[in-house]
């Protein structure tokens, strides 16, 4: 799959996932101190933004006929993939329901949010055990 990658893909991956990055931090401290920390504000709206910009992106650049592939790397896979790991789960998620997967639809739904929680509560275990 990689190989399929031209070096100007790549490239534009990486000039893409800088900005998501930036994005995703400045939305989130902002978030902090204009809603406060009592919940997780900034990655709830940077969960749904992200969404909203992950199906909107997709289908309008699947629309516009000899799109070059490098901007959809850059603002899918980098800046978005960076701003969050989340919108491509949505959109996983819509794809195999588009295709009428609905079991592995449901398994890769529930699975992926609970396998996350059950990720993080090992991973600190695991770090406590090493502390």
């Amino acid at each position: 799959m990689l190989k399929d990658v031209t070096f100007l893909g790549v490239f534009a991956i990486a000039i893409g996932a800088v900005p998501g990055a930036l994005s995703r931090y400045y939305v989130t401290e902002f978030c902090k101190k204009a809603m406060g920390t009592d919940f997780p504000y900034g990655t709830f709206i940077i969960n749904f933004t992200g969404c909203l910009l992950m199906g909107f992106v997709f289908t309008y650049f699947k629309a516009i006929k000899g799109f070059p592939p490098e901007i959809d790397l850059l603002v899918r896979t980098g800046f978005l993939g960076s701003y969050t790991t989340f919108s491509t789960y949505g959109y996983d998620t819509f794809a195999l329901w588009n295709n009428r997967k609905k079991g592995a639809t449901i398994f890769y739904w529930l699975g992926s949010a609970v396998l996350a929680v059950i990720g993080i509560m090992i991973g600190r275990s695991l770090a406590n055990l090493l502390a």
